[in-house]
């Protein structure tokens, strides 16, 4: 580590829990982001301002107008830009020293499985569970840790399934495949603006501490933010025996 990155990361250095050490492995470690919206935004921004090494962005939209109430990884100059070339413009401005993968594609089942799989943490920013679903058994497959998060109207959640440790529960466990779970779009119910920070920057906390070897988190719990009353709430998280995608036949 050199004298600037010493300077630049010296807050987080000053922590027993981080220190040189723990920085050296953000350094060196590969962050796979998917979606770049709401927030997939603060997810980008804080991970390249705490210094991994390479973030992989990866989102087949474009910047509109009407994403800038909330994902503040894109600006007005950049609607009509791909979102992953906005949102490496926002981190290089920040920190040029992180490498950035730009992929403006929607990532079917093989490429989630072959991005996945060189990635030290995953990080699921998407809007439809047809994708969460698909991120969540390449990283079964890759025991891969995935941090994921949602948010709409004033409601969020976030956890972390931590699949190298056998017990985890997973994405599925939580809301099984065959449930016909109810898929808003904030695009038709609305959203929160700060929410989306709030979910977003836990992803990025989560992420960091799991990158750095730090243990405690979210792993095995679901945390619920309900941003009208900001009540705050976390609940365990239990692998299901019976479930489809990682419960034993």
């Amino acid at each position: 580590m050199n004298d600037s990155q010493l300077q630049r990361y010296g807050r987080h250095i000053l922590l027993t829990e981080i220190g040189i050490e723990g920085q050296q492995r953000l350094l060196n470690a590969k962050a796979l982001i998917i979606g770049l919206g709401g927030l997939g935004s603060p997810v980008a921004l804080y991970l390249a301002a705490s210094g991994v090494g390479q973030i992989t962005l990866c989102d087949h939209d474009h910047v509109d107008l009407s994403n800038l109430q909330r994902q503040i990884a894109h600006r007005t100059s950049t609607i009509g830009q791909s979102k992953v070339n906005s949102a490496m413009a926002s981190i290089h401005d920040i920190n040029p020293e992180v490498s950035c993968v730009t992929l403006p594609l929607r990532a079917d089942p093989a490429q989630l499985d072959t991005l996945i799989a060189q990635a030290d943490v995953v990080l699921d920013c998407s809007d439809n569970f047809a994708t969460r679903y698909a991120i969540n058994r390449a990283c079964l497959t890759h025991h891969k840790p995935l941090v994921s998060g949602a948010a709409i109207l004033f409601s969020g959640q976030a956890s972390v399934f931590d699949f190298r440790q056998a017990e985890s529960a997973c994405y599925n466990c939580l809301f099984p495949e065959d449930s016909e779970s109810e898929e808003l779009r904030c695009a038709t119910t609305g959203i929160f603006a700060p929410l989306t920070g709030i979910i977003g920057s836990i992803q990025a906390a989560e992420a960091l501490k799991l990158l750095i070897g730090i243990n405690s988190g979210l792993h095995g719990k679901l945390l619920s933010i309900d941003a009208l009353d900001m009540n705050i709430k976390q609940s365990a998280l239990l692998k299901d025996p019976l479930c489809t995608a990682c419960g034993k036949e």
